[in-house]
């Protein structure tokens, strides 16, 4: 397996150097994500934080079966506070202040889908789809035994996991696919695009140190900031997070993937990636930002990736058994549903491409969805899926099933 450089620190320093002369800015980056003007923080991401957290509140819903609707859940998904309506469905009465929804931002980047507004449309109503399938089909079955074509429960392990009759669990449906739609979407393909940092005035306004109105922070600035909030903008300690910690999202997974000793790095590269682009930006070193854009882009690719095969290949393990444990298998095969639902979202570096095409993902999800679901699933098929996944990229279906 190969990182793009998987050792940051002397890139860093090579970005200096390579800077230090009389026709490139220097650029001086910081040990942690911390950037100040007139001795206050120019960084601001409070809309990733609020989206992020209301992901995790809209998720932990789908599985309370005694208090949550359709009417809550579709809600919790739309934020209609947002749009003027005055609906409360968050415990945080913060969200319910807010005046961002995850809706909103799902499929929504402006590379990929500024000119397909139909395609967005319809990757939307997908979430509103399972979300309210959550509740017409699997709540109503809280207390039957599962079975192929019925939904109910099924036991795995010492837990209990609640699918539809083929198989899957909506709340991993949608918390893994929202890694996709939502943050990769926004982060990739958005954000650290350069027609978004580079939009109107954005060059001239951050040469000039020209700042947002009422803000401390150039535009451009707060793009990049946004992009690093969809990664770490919920940790207890955005500027110098703890890699792994979250609720089930990016820098969860970031962390899972980093402790496989085949994609040791990863983590640190990204975080160091993110860290001297912001500072490129404040020298005015926009070749050295974009590097560091194709960096991220690759790395936070590769992750939704690795879980992908990782959950394809558990599932497969657990269908495996002497006495295959269908819950732990459908439980995993529902989590690998959703990061492959999250590959259209990738990014090839210095492409306007994702690893797999929508047509490819597509057909692996039928695959998994086909006849009975994950009740005649074949194993074979996840091994081709796998191979299929890991030939797009730098590492092996064995490196990934770690």
């Amino acid at each position: 397996m190969k990182l793009s450089n998987i050792l940051l620190f002397p890139i860093l320093a090579f970005a200096i150097i390579a800077c230090d002369n009389s026709n490139e800015p220097d650029i001086d980056p910081p040990a942690t994500y911390e950037f100040t003007r007139n001795g206050e923080s120019s960084v601001s991401f409070t809309g990733q934080t609020t989206r992020i957290q209301m992901a995790a509140e809209l998720t932990s819903a789908m599985m309370d079966f005694d208090n949550s609707t359709e009417e809550l859940l579709l809600e919790m998904y739309r934020n209609e506070t947002a749009t003027g309506g005055d609906a409360d469905p968050f415990q945080n009465p913060d969200l319910n202040d807010a005046t961002k929804n995850i809706k909103g931002k799902v499929a929504a980047s402006t590379d990929y889908f500024a000119s397909n507004t139909q395609l967005s449309a319809e990757i939307k109503n997908q979430f509103e789809n399972w979300l309210s399938a959550q509740i017409n089909e699997v709540f109503p079955n809280e207390n039957t035994l599962a079975a192929a074509g019925q939904p109910g429960q099924i036991a795995d392990g010492s837990s209990t996991r609640y699918v539809n009759g083929k198989g899957f669990e909506y709340n991993q449906l949608v918390g893994k696919s929202l890694i996709g739609a939502l943050m990769a979407d926004q982060m990739l393909n958005n954000y650290l695009s350069t027609s978004v940092l580079d939009a109107g005035t954005n060059r001239e306004d951050n040469n000039e140190g020209t700042l947002a109105e009422g803000s401390n922070y150039t535009n451009m600035e707060h793009k990049w900031d946004e992009a690093y909030g969809y990664l770490f903008g919920n940790a207890e300690n955005p500027a110098d997070p703890a890699i792994g910690e979250g609720n089930g999202f990016l820098n969860t997974y970031l962390g899972r993937v980093d402790g496989d000793d085949d994609f040791a790095g990863i983590a640190q590269e990204t975080y160091e990636a993110f860290i001297l682009g912001r500072a490129a930006i404040e020298a005015g070193a926009y070749d050295v930002r974009d590097e560091q854009a194709q960096i991220i882009r690759e790395n936070i690719s590769t992750v939704i990736a690795v879980r992908a095969v990782y959950y394809l290949q558990s599932g497969k393990a657990a269908l495996e058994q002497s006495t295959p444990d269908f819950g732990a298998a459908f439980h995993d095969l529902s989590e690998a549903y959703g990061f492959i639902y999250s590959l259209k979202f990738s990014r090839v570096p210095n492409s306007d491409s994702p690893y797999l095409s929508s047509q490819e993902i597509d057909a692996m999800l039928a695959q998994l969805e086909d006849g009975e679901g994950l009740w005649d699933v074949e194993t074979s098929s996840l091994d081709q899926m796998s191979e299929t996944i890991a030939a797009q990229f730098d590492f092996t279906v064995e490196e990934a099933a770690n």
